[in-house]
């Protein structure tokens, strides 16, 4: 790789983040200081250094039902490693498998965690491990534990009866990645303080780390980001087709999936319409090509 070349394609990963970030309507852009350079491309060249299986794990509990961010993101990167030739798993509870399940490939299987201790949890999480044997763990949008052990939603509600205990997948295994936009999701526990310091933000984090953590003003546009950077790197465009991740969006709602923000069931994401949701996803597009 020449050194224009070399230049001009951490340029395109430093852009990566910024599309990722942008209409940020929480505030998550404030902890970007305390992450290191080009997080998207960071994630991807991780996923990168080890090939084999890949468990993602996703789901958020809001109003009754798994909400629209995180499973859109968390299939468009299992089918992007699939493509790579990565055997892809996914990791949800009860509240999101019904929307999942329809809409993964019939070769990536999805596995329901029951909510229970943790103890239990743990054991659950050294068998998923011990018989899958994957080179890493992704969560997309999953809440993490706080430092008191409580699952707490972005207006900081007490969740923990609704939400299974997948941070074991990442306190047990060493190759890991997160990828949130409240500060209560797992991988958040990398910029804590940088969370606790950012008044509109959650003021519990979750306190779970992981190796990579990719913040977006969306976490589906996190998946996006790192699918973005894994088609620079691999020099062919694995993001998803925008009128197709529109159809999943549509699918999903007709499963039950709720908005984060409102708590309805409706074609947005954390509050977005399609024309706004979909901007950063027709921007990385235009990036890659």
């Amino acid at each position: 790789m020449t050194g224009h070349h070399a230049a001009r394609t951490i340029q395109y990963f430093s852009r990566i983040d910024d599309i990722v970030h942008s209409d940020d309507r929480r505030g998550i852009s404030a902890v970007r200081p305390y992450l290191p350079p080009a997080p998207c491309a960071a994630a991807a060249q991780f996923l990168l250094e080890a090939r084999g299986r890949v468990l993602i794990a996703t789901g958020f509990y809001v109003g009754g039902a798994g909400e629209t961010d995180g499973p859109l993101g968390a299939l468009a990167l299992g089918r992007a490693l699939a493509a790579l030739e990565y055997p892809v798993e996914y990791v949800t509870d009860q509240y999101t498998a019904p929307l999942l399940a329809p809409l993964a490939p019939p070769e990536q299987a999805v596995h329901v965690w029951p909510i229970e201790d943790a103890e239990a949890s743990r054991r659950r999480a050294h068998e998923l491990l011990e018989r899958a044997q994957p080179v890493a763990v992704v969560a997309v949008e999953r809440c993490g534990l706080t430092r008191t052990g409580r699952y707490l939603n972005m207006r900081g509600v007490d969740i923990s009866a609704y939400t299974a205990r997948l941070d074991e997948l990442c306190l047990l295994h060493p190759r890991t990645i997160g990828i949130g936009d409240g500060g209560n999701e797992i991988g958040m526990g990398n910029v804590y303080k940088a969370v606790r310091a950012t008044p509109q933000l959650v003021a519990d984090p979750a306190a779970t780390t992981v190796s990579h953590l990719v913040t977006a003003a969306v976490s589906n546009w996190g998946a996006y980001g790192i699918i973005a950077a894994l088609s620079l790197l691999a020099g062919r465009n694995l993001l998803p087709d925008p009128e197709q991740e529109r159809v999943y969006l549509e699918r999903l709602c007709a499963l039950g999936a709720t908005d984060g923000f409102s708590g309805e069931v409706c074609a947005r994401v954390d509050g977005r319409p399609w024309e706004d949701y979909a901007r950063p996803l027709l921007e990385l597009h235009r990036l890659v090509r």
